[in-house]
């Protein structure tokens, strides 16, 4: 909860507004220092700027390479974890037998 007339950039996003280049005219910090937010002005605020459909395009890109398992190259539904570096059934099966038909 920010005092009146800052926010945080969170904030600043859920009202469709950005920086804009300004810098935080203050921060809030809790639990020792650990965590920590920058606080704008928002009369300095801009709006956001639209998604242009090439940007659009580039981040539907994006996001179906983070769903693609680099093993079986299926679209997995979700993205592939890291940790992991595969679809969840290719971790499951490593040896690559046929997977039972989804019901």
């Amino acid at each position: 909860m920010a005092p009146a007339g800052l926010a945080t950039r969170r904030q600043l996003s859920a009202c469709g507004l950005r920086p804009g280049g300004a810098r935080p005219v203050a921060g809030l910090s809790w639990r020792r220092g650990e965590r920590w937010a920058d606080l704008y002005s928002l009369a300095a605020a801009k709006p956001k700027r639209p998604m242009t459909p090439a940007k659009a395009e580039a981040l539907a890109k994006a996001m179906r390479a983070r769903r693609t398992c680099p093993t079986c190259a299926r679209d997995a539904g979700y993205v592939i974890p890291t940790s992991l570096g595969c679809c969840l059934d290719c971790h499951e099966n490593p040896t690559g037998a046929a997977l039972p038909a989804a019901a």
